[in-house]
C-alpha cells in the first residue's frame, strides 16, 4: 500500500484541484491511502476535507487542536501512515502529483528512499533562491550530515525508513535533516517545479530564518566551537599585544592612553561576547524545549 501524507493549513482554495490531480496520478494504484493533517486551519479546510471523505474511503483526516507547524503535521502523518511506502506531498501542487508514479517505480526497483529534486527554482524570488542556496551551503559546511540541495519534503520512503524516523524522540524537529540522517539506499529523481496555482506561501522571512537556525543547531555544534576558537584567538592576540606594550613602555616610556582605541576595544569585545552568549542561548533554548517532554502535537479528532 502507498500512503500519501499531506500537511494542510488554510488550503481551502487548493483542495478540489489538488485531489483531482492526486486521484488522476494514483489511478493505476490499487491500494493507497491519503492522510490529510489539518494543522489548525482557520478557514474551511476541515469541512471540505470531511465532504471529500464522505465520497472517498481512502481518505483519512487528522485534525489538530491548534496550529503546531508543518514539521509537527508531517511527523503526525508519518506516525499514522500504514503504507509500505510513504510519500509526503504539499497541497500547493508545486510538488507535481504526476511525479509520484516515477517515485514508486524507483522504489519497486529496490531503492528505500527516492528523493524528488527540483531542476530549478524559476518561480521563487531572487531573495528566496539566494538564501536557500546559501543555507544549503552553510548547513553542509557546518554539519556532518549533508542535506541534498534543492530537495524538499517531497520524496518516497520505504516502511523501514519511516519506522526508523518514528523512533527519533526529539521535539525540535528539522525533518529534512532527520530524513537524511537515517540513511538507507537512496536515489534521486529530478523534476521541474511549477508555480503555485492558488494562494501564497505560509512562511515569511522570520519563520524561514528560524527554520534555518533550527536546521543548523539540530545537526551541528560547530557554532559553539567557533566562538571557543574565536575567544582563544582574541586571548592570544591580547597576550602578545601586552608583551609589545610592556616592551614599548620599558624602552620608550609610558604612552598617553587613547580614548578612541579603548572605546573600540570595549565595544568590539562586548559585541563578540553578546554574540557568543546568543549562540549559546540558541542551544540552551532547544535543550529547554526538549527536556519539557511536551507532545509534539495534540489531535482533536480523527476521521
Amino acid at each position: 500500500m502507498i500512503s500519501l501524507v499531506c500537511p494542510m493549513y488554510n488550503e481551502e482554495s487548493m483542495l478540489e484541484v489538488f485531489f483531482n490531480e492526486i486521484f488522476k496520478a494514483m489511478c493505476d494504484e490499487e491500494d493507497y491511502e491519503i492522510i490529510c493533517i489539518d494543522d489548525g486551519s482557520t478557514d474551511n479546510t476541515l469541512p471540505l476535507l470531511l465532504s471529500i471523505k464522505s465520497s472517498c474511503s481512502r481518505l483519512r483526516v487528522i485534525s489538530f487542536s491548534r496550529n503546531f507547524g508543518k514539521e509537527a503535521a508531517l511527523t503526525a502523518g508519518l506516525q499514522h501512515a500504514k503504507g509500505d511506502a510513504i510519500i509526503p506531498i504539499d497541497t500547493d501542487l508545486q510538488d507535481p502529483p504526476e511525479v509520484i508514479g516515477i517515485l514508486i517505480q524507483e522504489w519497486r526497483r529496490g531503492f528505500q528512499v527516492v528523493l524528488a529534486k527540483r531542476k530549478e527554482r524559476l518561480h521563487d524570488s531572487w531573495i528566496k533562491r539566494t538564501s536557500a542556496k546559501f543555507f544549503y551551503k552553510l548547513h553542509n559546511k557546518l554539519s556532518h550530515q549533508q542535506i541534498p540541495n534543492n530537495v524538499g519534503d517531497f520524496r518516497l520512503m520505504d516502511r523501514k525508513v519511516v519506522d526508523a524516523i518514528n523512533l527519533l524522540p526529539e521535539r525540535q524537529r528539522f525533518m529534512k535533516g532527520i530524513f537524511s540522517w537515517v540513511g538507507f539506499r537512496t536515489t534521486i529523481v529530478t523534476y521541474s517545479r511549477p508555480a503555485r496555482v492558488f494562494g501564497c506561501t505560509k512562511f515569511n522571512f522570520w519563520q524561514l530564518w528560524n527554520f534555518a537556525l533550527e536546521g543548523v543547531t539540530s545537526f551541528s555544534t560547530v557554532p559553539l566551537k567557533i566562538w571557543s576558537y574565536f575567544g582563544a584567538i582574541i586571548s592570544l592576540s591580547s597576550f602578545f599585544y601586552s608583551l609589545v606594550i610592556i616592551f614599548r613602555t620599558t624602552v620608550y616610556g609610558v604612552d598617553v592612553p587613547g580614548y578612541a582605541s579603548l572605546l573600540v576595544a570595549v565595544l568590539f569585545l562586548g559585541g563578540t561576547q553578546l554574540i557568543g552568549i546568543g549562540v549559546l542561548g540558541e542551544y540552551i533554548g532547544r535543550i529547554y524545549m526538549e527536556v519539557k517532554f511536551r507532545p509534539l502535537y495534540i489531535i482533536d479528532r480523527e476521521y
